[in-house]
């Protein structure tokens, strides 16, 4: 993982300081709630419905044990005894005060951790693939680029007061694990005809009230040439980008509005003029920064003798069995494995975690993953680097505390934003769906039967609950006071990105669950032999699935 350096921990610290000074001010009431709101929001602090909520920055989802140690001590001290994990890799503490917010933020400091820039115009925390460095479809270690593109970002003062907030995903491997195509800029590594490694470039990409996917706007940067490319991008959208609307003021609508072709000879013409500059990483820069992502030293196994003491543990233990089915995907280093962690059981909340599971989870890092954590964009925990004789002693661990739910790409593997429960944007509650159809679809079995799924729910159009590129997404809408819910179907979030097609007419509260039985059910009852809940849409489209929930006698 990334160190701080020198300059990191003194400028970490100073943020503090003034943070704390300002902080102060405010409760004294020498600031005004206008003026003291863009201060807290540089921090990462926001006022949502009942309290204050703080989001802290987990750079591209990679957490340490010791990291997470202090994520559970402050969700103890200074919360309610849990946090929320984001589909933008970070976590929040939902109820902190406002008097304890600066000493937060020291602790946080202690083990290299922030909340700036997870709020704001600005460019956010960069995220990533969490199987990064140990994918086995990986083509190189993404986080590398991370760390630089972060280190590049943060207080850049041409884009600190960006049109509108501005996000980045970096992907090295062939399956998108990042929702790359989704993102403001999109960025893949990949490897030319000449077998030389460089980057895909893709910008206008987002959710919100107009979804877009991202397009295509140079096909191969060599690596030297990141930096200066992304600044011509941001230059181009800062200067273009309205701020007469925030509604129109992203990226993607800007390249909407002028066409690919247009905003793409604006971005080659800007990066002509500047390529030139210093934006090359110094010598040494890129070899220091790589140091901090090489493999770590892993002990040669007998990948095919642990395959085979796996086999007779999952003939065994049928529970086992399922949950490696469900979790445990494969890793570059043989005899190794990388465990995903469903933050989603029965009836719970969807990225919710206890301090106590933060803790069990940071202690079975450290003994069995080699000190580290990963957060996904889908709300779950992964241990990348778990040997594969150690995935028993894990899963035991993991069932005692609740952790070991095997629903995993599966439909009670929910994507589910905080919603009117917590939300002053939101426009309809999100928790208590997702809990009442993961009641509804609970039986394992079912879950298998069904198949790989994804399903999920958002609050209100600004879709942060992903709902735009679920297979079965679910949006909160208000109609006259009351909440209805509005579903799409076909969306999709990996490297065959597409957006969901709305079905027609919302549900209220008391029918969106049934509505959802039966869109499954309509699948199980017209696919195909092997046929996915997508495969089966993109063959049959809309008409099968709106006659059954709107043309019933």
């Amino acid at each position: 993982m990334y160190r701080y350096d020198e300059f990191d921990a003194a400028f970490v610290q100073q943020r503090v300081g003034q943070f704390r000074n300002q902080v102060e001010r405010r409760l004294k009431g020498d600031l005004a709630e206008n003026e003291f709101k863009p201060l807290r929001l540089m921090n990462g602090l926001y006022l949502q419905l009942h309290a204050y909520m703080l989001r802290v920055a987990i750079p591209y989802g990679a957490l340490s044990a010791k990291q997470m140690h202090k994520l559970a001590h402050i969700a103890d001290t200074y919360d309610k005894g849990y946090g929320h994990f984001t589909t933008r890799q970070n976590i929040q503490f939902n109820w902190p005060s406002l008097k304890d917010a600066p000493d937060i933020l020291a602790e946080l400091a202690e083990v290299e951790m922030h909340a700036i820039q997870t709020s704001g115009n600005c460019i956010r925390n960069t995220t990533s693939d969490p199987f990064a460095g140990v994918a086995a479809d990986e083509v190189e270690d993404p986080r590398v680029y991370c760390e630089i593109i972060r280190q590049w970002s943060t207080l850049h003062p041409e884009f600190a007061f960006l049109p509108r907030k501005f996000k980045i995903a970096v992907s090295g491997a062939f399956e998108d694990r990042a929702a790359v195509k989704f993102h403001d800029i999109g960025i893949y590594l990949l490897k030319n005809k000449a077998g030389e490694i460089g980057f895909e470039i893709l910008a206008g990409g987002g959710q919100g009230r107009t979804p877009m996917v991202a397009k295509t706007i140079r096909e191969f940067l060599p690596k030297q040439h990141l930096l200066s490319y992304l600044e011509a991008v941001m230059r181009v959208y800062n200067q273009f980008g309205r701020r007469d609307n925030k509604y129109k003021a992203r990226i993607k609508i800007l390249i909407h509005e002028t066409g690919i072709e247009d905003f793409r000879n604006r971005v080659e013409e800007e990066w002509q003029k500047i390529r030139h500059l210093e934006y090359n990483l110094p010598d040494g820069e890129l070899e220091r920064i790589e140091a901090y992502f090489r493999p770590p030293v892993y002990e040669p196994l007998d990948h095919e003798a642990l395959n085979r003491d796996l086999e007779v543990e999952k003939f065994h233990n049928q529970d086992f069995a399922d949950w490696v089915s469900a979790s445990v995907s494969g890793h570059k280093q043989p005899g190794y494995g990388v465990v995903s962690i469903s933050l989603k059981p029965v009836g719970g909340i969807a990225g919710d975690m206890t301090s106590a599971q933060m803790r069990v989870v940071a202690d079975l890092a450290e003994l069995y993953s080699l000190g580290e954590l990963r957060v996904t964009h889908r709300q779950n925990v992964v241990l990348p680097n778990v040997r594969m004789d150690n995935l028993f002693k894990v899963w035991q661990v993991l069932l005692e505390n609740k952790l070991a739910t095997p629903n995993i790409g599966l439909a009670g593997d929910m994507i589910v934003c905080p919603g009117l429960d917590y939300c002053s944007l939101a426009n309809a509650r999100s928790i208590p769906i997702g809990q009442r159809i993961s009641h509804r679809f609970a039986e394992l079995k079912l879950q298998h039967d069904i198949g790989p799924l994804h399903l999920n729910i958002s609050g209100c159009i600004n879709a942060c609950g992903h709902h735009h590129v679920a297979a079965i997404g679910i949006l909160g809408v208000d109609r006259k006071g009351e909440e209805y819910y509005q579903i799409t179907l076909g969306g999709s979030a990996f490297e065959d990105a597409a957006i969901g097609q709305i079905v027609g007419r919302a549900f209220p509260t008391e029918e969106v669950v049934d509505a959802v039985e039966l869109i499954i059910n309509t699948y199980l009852s017209i696919r195909h032999a092997g046929e996915t809940f997508m495969e089966t849409f993109r063959r049959t489209g809309l008409p099968p699935f709106k006659e059954a929930l709107y043309d019933r006698a």
